[in-house]
């Protein structure tokens, strides 16, 4: 999703400076803001409240659960999307709701498809042969390369380089 705080809807009234050189001929100092801005702190919630009335128009359902999780299910079928700010997964078994929701989403928001998932919070996603795999790997080789136990003989570490390891050898 690109821009994603920019297609909130402010619905209280909100003024702000006016920038520099931009005091009009009669001497207005201040403006009435209409959309979300990012930096403001009513951006988030009106990006989500906007993009949650959109997904319930379209017969999504948020989860009890998590409120980022947003579920359609019929006739055996099931598709979910989740999003964190503004990075959606969308995934299910049924092809042609996917396709219709993105192409939904596409008219409704400025998006952008980047293939399939490779990376979310911090979670590597693999596929191979042998299934879909999710690890770490790159978070945890940061983590020790920054405390400077890359490559330690640390039983403890060398277990973790050996984990490190396998999963490149998956990959």
């Amino acid at each position: 999703m690109k821009n994603a705080f920019l297609h909130g809807e402010i619905s209280e009234e909100i003024y702000m400076d006016s920038p520099p050189g931009m005091i009009d001929s009669i001497g207005m100092k201040v403006c009435k803001i209409k959309k979300a801005l990012y930096g403001l702190k009513q951006s988030p919630g009106a990006w989500f409240g906007r993009f949650t009335k959109s997904m319930k128009a379209f017969g999504y359902r948020a989860s009890n659960s998590d409120h980022t999780l947003f579920l359609k299910r019929g006739k055996g079928r099931i598709t979910t999307l989740i999003i964190y700010v503004d990075d959606t997964i969308v995934t299910g078994n049924d092809q042609d709701e996917i396709s219709s929701l993105q192409q939904y989403l596409a008219s409704d928001f400025e998006m952008k498809q980047l293939g399939n998932l490779k990376y979310f919070l911090g979670i590597e996603v693999a596929r191979s042969k042998h299934g879909i795999f999710l690890c770490q790997r790159k978070y945890t080789i940061d983590l020790l390369s920054k405390t400077g136990l890359l490559g330690s003989k640390n039983h403890l570490i060398h277990q973790l380089n050996r984990i490190i390891n396998f999963f490149n050898a998956q990959i």
